[in-house]
C-alpha cells in the first residue's frame, strides 16, 4: 500500500491535535489518582455529561456559542466532583482500595441510568463548524485547532494553580503526605473535595471539547476512560503534566496507525501498549507518585 506523505502529515497533525484533548482527560483521571490514590470509574460518565453540557446549551434553543458554554460546563464539573466526593468517597476514603471503586462504579451506573432514562441512547451531535485551515499540505478543522489550544490553555492553569496558589499547594502537601499536612493546620477534607472538583472539572471540559466535532451519546464516555488509563499508565498515574504528554502520545498513534493498517486494530494496540508499559515501566514513562 502506498501512502504519500501529505496524508502521513494529515494525519500525524490530526492526532497530535486530538492528542491534547485526550491529555486533559487523563489529566482529570490522574489528579484524582495522585492526590487520594482512587481511581474514578465515573470519569466516563462525566466525560459524557460535559458533552451534553455542550449540546443542550448550544442546540436546544439558547444557541450559545460552545467555548463560551465549556466555562459553564467546567463549572458544573468541579461542582458535581466536590459533590460526588462528599456523598460517595468521603465516606470510604480510609477504607480500602476496593470500597472507593465501588463507590464511584455507583455513581458510574447512576449516571448512565439516568442518562438513558432521560436522554436515551440516540447519538447526538453539536452542529457547530467554524471551516478549516491549510498549513502547507494539511488541512484542519478549526475546532480541533480550538480545542487543542483550550486544552493546553486548561493544563496550563492547572499547572499555575497547582504551584503558585494556596489551595495548589495545599493539594500538593497532601499528596506527598496527608497526615503531616493536616499535622500543620491543612484541611484535608476540603482539599480532597476540591481535588476531586478539578479532576472531574477536567473530564467535563474534556467531553465538551470532544463534543465539537465527534456525535455522542451518554455512553460515549467510557471509550474515553478507557483511554485516559491506557494514557494514566503512559504518563505515569498521579503525574497531570505526564499525562498530557501521554495524550499526544495516544493521539499520534491513532493518527498514524490507519494510515498502514485497519482502524479496528487501534485499541488492539493501544492496550497491548498498556500491558507491555506495566509490565516494562510500572511508573509510566515520565515518572510517577511513588
Amino acid at each position: 500500500m502506498s501512502i504519500s506523505m501529505d496524508f502521513l502529515l494529515s494525519s500525524l497533525a490530526d492526532g497530535l491535535l486530538l492528542g491534547f484533548v485526550y491529555g486533559v482527560a487523563a489529566m482529570g483521571l490522574t489528579l484524582i489518582w495522585g492526590v487520594m490514590d482512587v481511581i474514578n470509574l465515573s470519569h466516563g460518565p462525566i466525560i459524557a455529561l460535559g458533552m451534553y453540557g455542550i449540546y443542550f446549551l448550544f442546540n436546544d434553543g439558547m444557541g450559545l456559542n460552545p467555548y463560551v458554554s465549556l466555562l459553564l460546563v467546567a463549572v458544573f464539573g468541579l461542582l458535581l466532583g466536590i459533590l460526588i466526593y462528599a456523598v460517595a468517597v468521603n465516606r470510604v476514603i480510609n477504607a480500602p482500595h476496593l470500597s472507593t471503586l465501588l463507590a464511584t462504579f455507583s455513581i458510574n451506573m447512576i449516571i448512565i441510568g439516568l442518562g438513558t432514562a432521560f436522554l436515551s441512547t440516540v447519538p447526538r451531535n453539536v452542529n457547530f463548524t467554524l471551516g478549516s485551515v491549510s498549513l502547507g499540505p494539511v488541512t484542519l478543522p478549526v475546532t480541533r485547532l480550538i480545542a487543542a489550544l483550550a486544552a493546553m490553555v486548561a493544563a496550563g492553569a492547572l499547572y499555575l494553580f497547582l504551584y503558585r496558589t494556596r489551595p495548589g499547594r495545599y493539594i500538593r502537601a497532601v499528596t506527598d503526605n496527608r497526615s503531616a499536612a493536616e499535622l500543620v493546620g491543612v484541611p484535608s477534607t476540603r482539599i480532597l473535595a476540591l481535588s476531586f472538583g478539578l479532576g472531574t472539572m477536567l473530564a467535563a471540559i474534556s467531553g465538551g471539547l470532544i463534543s465539537t466535532f465527534f456525535s455522542f451519546s451518554i455512553l460515549s464516555g467510557g471509550r474515553y476512560e478507557l483511554k485516559s488509563f491506557v494514557i494514566g499508565v503512559l504518563g505515569g498515574l498521579g503525574n497531570p503534566i505526564g499525562a498530557l504528554l501521554g495524550g499526544l502520545i495516544l493521539g499520534v498513534l491513532e493518527g498514524i496507525i490507519p494510515a498502514f493498517i485497519e482502524t479496528s486494530w487501534v485499541p488492539v494496540i493501544e492496550f497491548g501498549l498498556f500491558i507491555v508499559i506495566l509490565l516494562v515501566r510500572p511508573s509510566g514513562l515520565f515518572g510517577a507518585k511513588q
